[in-house]
């Protein structure tokens, strides 16, 4: 019963904007790939515009 709920509450998951930047950086093919994809990151890709809910 308790594997089955880890289970489901793995599946459920929503990234954090640090693990999203932190997938983004380890897929760098090189280093100039890298440093690209930080000056996108600290321009900031991963932000959230819209924080409002309804």
């Amino acid at each position: 019963m308790l594997k089955t709920m880890t289970r489901i509450l793995r599946a459920l998951h929503i990234p954090s904007d640090e693990e999203m930047e932190r997938a983004y950086l380890d897929g760098a093919a090189n280093r100039y790939d890298l440093e690209m994809r930080e000056r996108e990151i600290s321009s900031g890709r991963f932000r959230r515009r819209f924080v409002a809910y309804y």
